[in-house]
C-alpha cells in the first residue's frame, strides 16, 4: 500500500525531529554566540521541546495540504493519555513528602548492606527504585529516582563520567525494571489487553529476568565507581521542615489514586488539582512543584504521539517480515529511534502472531528503552531533573548513548539466556 503524501512528510519531519534532537547542543552554542536572539536558541535547545515543535509543523503541513477537518480529526484520533498521566505523575511523585518517604526506604535498604553509605545508597538508588516502578508505575520511579540521584550525587561535584554511566543505568534499569507487572511499563500496557498478559505472566516471563539485569547493572556500575562513591561525605540532614506523617499518607494516597486510574484522564487530572490545592493549604511543607520540568516532558510526549502516528506506513511491514531473533535485536535498535510503546503497539495490530513473536517483541523493545531520551517515556523526565547538573545544563545524546550501550547488553543477556 502506498504512502499518502502527509505520511511522507511525517516520515521525514520524523528524521528531522531526530537529528534534531542530537543537535541541541549546537542551538545552545548558538544562544551564547547570539545574544539579541538566544531566546529562540534557547528554545529550540531544549530537548523536551523538539518533538512538540515538529509535531506542530506536522499540523501545519497538515493544515495546508489536506485542509482543517482532516488535520483536527487527525488530532483527535490520538491518544494523549500518557503525556497527561506523565505529567500528573511527575508533579505528585516529585513533592517534598514523596521524596522524603522514599529517600528514607532507600536509607533504610541501604543500611542493611555493610558498605559505605555513599556507595550503598546509590546501589540501592539504582536498583530498588527502577523495581518499584513495576509498582508505582515507571514515570513515577523515573522521577523519583531522578530527584534523590540529583540531591545525593548530582550536586554534589561528582565526575562527568560518573553521571554518564548513572544516567545511562538508570534509563535502562526503569525501561526493563517495569516489566514485573502488566500495567506498569508503557510498552507492556499497550499490549498486554490484547494479548491477555496479566501480572503474573508478566513476572515469570520478562520480571524474574529483569531483576537480575537490574541488580547486575547497578552492581557493575557501583562496583565501577565504589572508589567515588565511598569518598563522597555523609550527605548533611536536610534543612527543610520534617514532613507529617499525615501529610506523607495523604500524599502517597494521591500518588496511589493516580496510578490505579491511570487510564481516566478525568479522574487524575481531577485527583491533580485537589492534590494543588493541598499543597497549598500546606505549604510549608512543600518545595516548588516540578510543573515547568512535568509540562516539558508531556509537551515532548504528545509531540512524539502526533509524530509517531504518521510512522505506521514503514514501521509495521518492517516488523511483519522479521523472524523473531531478527525482530529482537531490531525491535532493540528502533526502540532508540522511536518510543517502545509505540513500538510494541505496531506489534499488536498485526494479527495470528505467535507466542515467541509477541516475547521477542517487547523484550527487544524495553531492552533498548534506555539508549535515547525518546526511546522510552520516563526518559524525558529523568533528562529534564538531571540535565542541569550537567556542562551547559545539556546532556550529549552521544555520550547518553555510550554510557547506556554496556546495561542495554546485560539487559539483552537477561532476555535471551535466562
Amino acid at each position: 500500500m502506498n504512502p499518502a503524501p502527509i505520511e511522507i512528510i511525517g516520515a521525514i519531519l520524523f528524521g528531522i525531529a531526530l537529528i534534531h534532537t542530537f543537535a541541541t547542543r549546537y542551538f545552545q552554542q548558538l544562544a551564547h554566540t547570539y545574544p539579541a536572539h538566544a531566546g529562540i536558541w534557547h528554545f529550540l535547545g531544549e530537548v523536551e521541546v523538539v518533538f512538540g515543535f515538529w509535531a506542530m509543523i506536522l499540523v501545519v503541513m497538515m493544515l495546508v495540504t489536506e485542509g482543517k477537518q482532516p488535520a483536527i480529526a487527525y488530532l483527535d484520533q490520538q491518544s494523549f493519555i500518557e503525556p497527561m498521566f506523565v505529567f500528573a505523575v511527575m508533579v505528585i511523585s516529585g513533592s517534598r513528602p514523596i521524596l522524603q518517604f522514599a529517600m528514607l526506604c532507600v536509607k533504610k535498604l541501604a543500611g542493611l548492606i555493610p558498605w559505605p553509605e555513599g556507595k550503598a545508597f546509590y546501589f540501592i538508588t539504582l536498583s530498588f527504585v527502577p523495581l518499584l516502578g513495576s509498582f508505582i508505575t515507571e514515570p513515577a520511579a523515573m522521577t523519583l529516582a531522578g530527584l534523590i540521584l540529583l540531591e545525593r550525587y548530582y550536586s554534589r561535584g561528582i565526575s562527568t563520567r560518573l553521571k554518564y554511566v548513572t544516567l545511562g543505568v538508570l534509563f535502562v534499569n526503569i525501561s526493563i525494571g517495569g516489566t514485573m507487572t502488566s500495567f506498569a511499563a508503557p510498552p507492556v500496557l499497550m499490549v498486554a489487553s490484547k494479548w491477555g498478559w496479566d501480572t503474573v505472566f508478566m513476572f515469570t516471563t520478562f520480571g524474574w529476568k529483569a531483576a537480575i539485569g537490574v541488580a547486575v547493572n547497578a552492581l557493575g556500575a557501583t562496583i565501577l565507581f565504589q572508589r567515588e562513591l565511598s569518598s563522597l561525605k555523609k550527605a548533611k540532614p536536610s534543612a527543610n521542615n520534617e514532613v507529617p506523617l499525615l501529610v506523607i499518607l495523604v500524599h502517597v494516597v494521591f500518588l496511589v489514586g493516580v496510578v490505579v486510574f491511570a487510564h481516566h484522564p478525568v479522574v487524575f487530572m481531577g485527583l491533580l488539582l485537589f492534590f494543588l490545592g493541598f499543597t497549598h493549604a500546606y505549604e510549608r511543607y512543600q518545595d516548588p512543584l516540578i510543573l515547568r520540568e512535568g509540562l516539558l516532558v508531556a509537551f515532548f510526549l504528545a509531540g512524539l504521539v502526533v509524530l509517531g502516528g504518521q510512522q505506521k506506513w514503514w514501521l509495521q511491514p518492517l516488523l511483519a517480515d522479521m523472524d523473531n531473533t531478527v525482530l529482537f535485536f531490531s525491535a532493540t535498535l528502533l526502540t532508540a529511534i522511536t518510543d517502545n510503546a509505540a513500538l510494541t503497539y505496531l506489534g499488536s495490530l498485526l494479527e495470528g502472531t505467535s507466542a515467541e513473536f509477541r516475547y521477542s517483541l517487547v523484550a527487544g523493545a524495553v531492552a533498548g528503552g534506555g539508549l535515547t531520551v525518546i526511546a522510552n517515556a520516563p526518559n524525558p523526565a529523568g533528562f529534564s531533573i538531571l540535565k542541569g547538573s550537567f556542562e551547559d545544563e545539556a546532556i550529549h545524546p552521544l555520550g547518553l548513548l555510550a554510557a547506556a550501550l554496556p546495561p542495554t547488553v546485560i539487559a539483552i543477556l537477561a532476555f535471551r539466556l535466562l
